[in-house]
């Protein structure tokens, strides 16, 4: 009797364990739609309706979808810039799963659109929060999803296939370099369209994070819900075999 109570007690605790408390839970991922914000060249997302009805006496919908690969919230494989590197299916689960930081520039982003990261802003952050650990996910704060919605105010432009106008916050490759070297992160995100920001033309930010195997999160929703330190953090593409980067599903759980 005692064994079976002993037992029943142990699985319930089990149970209460693994229960997440959803007012923990921040998704941090964009909608894919036909409204889903997409590089200038890229196609964007679409989704048709194949069958929605009853069939057989029974209710059955299946649609068709298509997509590339770097719309929306999604992640860039190493690849993308950095022959060699590792493509989407290579990337280790354990490089998209850890602790999270939020650097928050987005004071000076509002001041300047063409912003970039510097280590002096990771310096900082250091100071108030403490060395960013080996394995971190680093996530730039530039309040651009206040834009989400506005492709001319997102992007810098709304003209299809329009590179040359671009204009958004971004890393610098200084403090991408110090984050790769000094610091040795699991990956880096922003909620910007580009890890580089709108006027680059070399995007060095990309070969550094790519040359060093960091896969890089884009599009990033709600990092204003997360705090500066503190947050775990799941980000999971979609398993594309030899893919340069997929759409991502990527949340957090507040401590």
């Amino acid at each position: 009797m005692k064994t079976a109570l002993f037992v029943l007690l142990m699985s319930l605790y089990a149970s209460a364990a693994l229960a997440v408390d959803e007012k923990k839970l921040v998704d941090m991922t964009y909608p894919f739609n036909e409204a889903t914000q997409h590089w200038p060249t890229a196609h964007g997302f679409k989704l048709e309706k194949h069958t929605e009805g009853m069939t057989g006496g029974h209710w059955y919908a299946a649609y068709d979808y298509s997509s590339a690969e770097h719309v929306g919230t999604h992640m860039d494989a190493p690849f993308h810039f950095a022959q060699g590197k590792w493509k989407v299916d290579q990337v280790p689960l354990s490089k998209t799963i850890g602790p999270g930081i939020v650097v928050d520039v987005s004071g000076k982003a509002k001041a300047s659109r063409d912003y970039r990261l510097q280590v002096t802003d990771l310096q900082t952050w250091e100071k108030r929060y403490g060395r960013i650990a080996p394995g971190t996910i680093v996530l730039m704060y530039t309040g651009w999803g206040k834009f989400w919605k506005d492709r001319q105010q997102y992007f810098g432009s709304d003209k299809a296939g329009d590179t040359d106008n671009l204009r958004f916050p971004g890393y610098s490759k200084e403090a991408a370099e110090f984050l790769v070297k000094e610091r040795k992160i699991a990956a880096a995100g922003i909620d910007t369209a580009s890890i580089d920001y709108g006027a680059s033309r070399d995007f060095i930010v990309h070969q550094v994070f790519g040359g060093a195997n960091v896969p890089i999160f884009e599009n990033v929703a709600n990092l204003d819900k997360l705090p500066a330190k503190g947050a775990m953090i799941y980000a999971a593409p979609m398993k594309i075999e030899g893919g340069t980067g997929a759409p991502l599903r990527i949340f957090a759980i507040l401590p």
